[in-house]
């Protein structure tokens, strides 16, 4: 059993540039078809379980494959049951994280850590059953496919609160996000080698996966699978938990929180300018006291000002964050240039060449 102990190893696997030696990390990924990871929390009462649902679905495939089990600092005696089921199943790895950082962080550890061709995350209480995994894979296979997500077409073990949240959440992600998001699509995901590649290259801190894969726009397919009850343990994401995924899913794709200061300047300044006008009527009517119409517009303009220009500043700082984030403008998925010069046998041209490819099929960018 390979069990990894620190997050730092891979650097120390790693060569200099230029020395030609292949890492340890990039021997394994040619050898292993697919790699299976699994964020845990105290869930020791369930690893029984898991395991034992697992390992056949995963023997009768027939390929080369791991299991990259990430402890998330459980509390527990989830590191000693994953330490005995290693013994006797080698192809368990097992990934301890310092302290507990949260189900994104456990899985991007993961996800960066795993070394198949395929990766499949799957959370460790079999609400999802582990069964779909070969249905994953074949459906990536004979699609073409670099992503293929696991869809709940029936969650009626979960609770009606459950459910209507879940529901909710979906719906407002397309309208702040607007990602081509599938409907019911967790965390219970197949992904391939450029996916993965492409995930560990961005900048992010805390990544939002149910949304950051769909926005990177690789082809995908959807296999659908009947939601099961927990096997086991207590359930890991509360309504504080759920209500903190909601907010980071905007926070990181999305300004319109900034931009909601602009709005509401322009309401409140055409309202300051209705007031004004009301004002102004009544000081012409004689209605008011000394002083009270001045101080009334000018309190009522200096206001509509200050949230404009909070808007505005909102807006730029948007922009900012926008930039800080990194994320690659677009993906090319095809240039019939390269294509024929891999057939002629020449070196395909660099990225820095400005000569125009001309395009016989589909070019997949997502901008």
């Amino acid at each position: 059993m390979v069990i990894v102990a620190a997050l730092s190893a891979r650097e120390l696997l790693t060569p200099a540039c230029g020395t030609g030696r292949v890492t340890v990390e990039s021997a394994l990924s040619r050898t292993t078809t697919l790699s299976v990871v699994i964020p845990m929390f105290n869930e020791a009462a369930v690893i029984p379980a898991l395991v034992a649902r697992l390992r056949p679905v995963l023997d009768a495939l027939a390929v080369d494959y791991e299991v990259v089990a990430v402890d998330d600092g459980s509390r527990d005696d989830t590191v000693s049951a994953l330490f005995d089921h290693g013994r006797e199943w080698p192809q368990l790895r097992v990934l301890r994280l310092r302290r507990n950082s949260g189900h994104q962080a456990a899985l991007t550890a993961g996800l960066h850590r795993a070394v198949g061709q395929w990766v499949v995350s799957l959370d460790a209480d079999l609400q999802d059953p582990p069964e779909t995994i070969a249905e994953m894979l074949r459906v990536a296979r004979e699609d073409g496919v670099d992503v293929v997500y696991g869809v709940r077409a029936d969650r009626s073990t979960d609770t009606m609160f459950k459910r209507n949240t879940a529901r909710g959440y979906y719906w407002a992600m397309r309208r702040l996000v607007g990602v081509d998001l599938p409907a019911q699509a967790g965390d219970f995901r197949l992904l391939s080698r450029d996916v993965i590649e492409v995930l560990r290259r961005l900048p992010e801190r805390a990544p939002v996966y149910r949304l950051l894969v769909p926005s990177l726009g690789f082809p995908s397919a959807e296999v659908r699978y009947d939601r099961e009850a927990r096997a086991a343990g207590e359930t890991k994401y509360p309504l504080r938990r759920m209500m903190a995924l909601a907010w980071e899913s905007t926070a990181n794709f999305s300004a319109a929180p900034l931009r909601l200061a602009t709005w509401l300047g322009m309401s409140s300044f055409l309202l300051c300018l209705a007031l004004i006008v009301f004002g102004m009527v009544v000081h012409v009517s004689g209605a008011t006291i000394p002083g009270w119409t001045s101080m009334f517009v000018a309190v009522l303009l200096l206001s509509g000002v200050q949230l404009i220009c909070l808007g505005l500043l909102g807006d730029y700082v948007g922009r900012i964050y926008a930039t800080v984030q990194n994320r690659p403008a677009f993906h090319i998925g095809f240039d019939s240039r390269d294509e024929r010069d891999e057939a002629a046998g020449a070196k395909p041209a660099a990225r820095g060449d400005d000569r125009t490819p001309s395009f016989d099929s589909v070019v997949g960018v997502r901008g």
